[in-house]
C-alpha cells in the first residue's frame, strides 16, 4: 500500500512537470500545477484501490494517472486564438 502511495504520488508530480513544463502559458503558477497532480494521483490511486480491491499496481497507477491527467485538464485557460463576443456587445 506504501508502494502505490508513493508511486501514485510521483506519478502525479511527474504528469504535472511535464504540463508545466509543456503549456505554461495556459496553466496558473507551478506552485499550484505540482500539488495538484500529486493529489490527483494520490486521490486516483485510492479510487482504483477501492474499487478493484487488490488490483495489481499497474492497474492502481493507471487509475492514478486518469484522474492526475484530469485533475490537471481543470486548471487549463483557454487560448488567446479563441475570441468570444457578448450578445450586447
Amino acid at each position: 500500500m506504501l508502494l502505490e502511495a508513493l508511486s501514485s504520488a510521483i506519478l502525479g508530480l511527474a504528469l504535472a512537470w511535464a504540463a508545466a513544463h509543456r503549456l505554461p502559458h495556459r496553466l496558473p503558477a507551478r506552485a499550484l500545477v505540482l500539488p495538484t497532480g500529486v493529489a490527483g494521483g494520490l486521490f486516483g490511486a485510492f479510487v482504483t484501490h477501492s474499487a478493484l480491491e487488490a488490483g495489481g499496481l499497474p492497474l492502481i497507477l493507471v487509475g492514478a494517472a486518469v484522474v492526475s491527467a484530469a485533475s490537471l485538464s481543470l486548471l487549463l485557460r483557454p487560448s488567446g486564438g479563441l475570441r468570444r463576443r457578448s450578445a450586447t456587445a
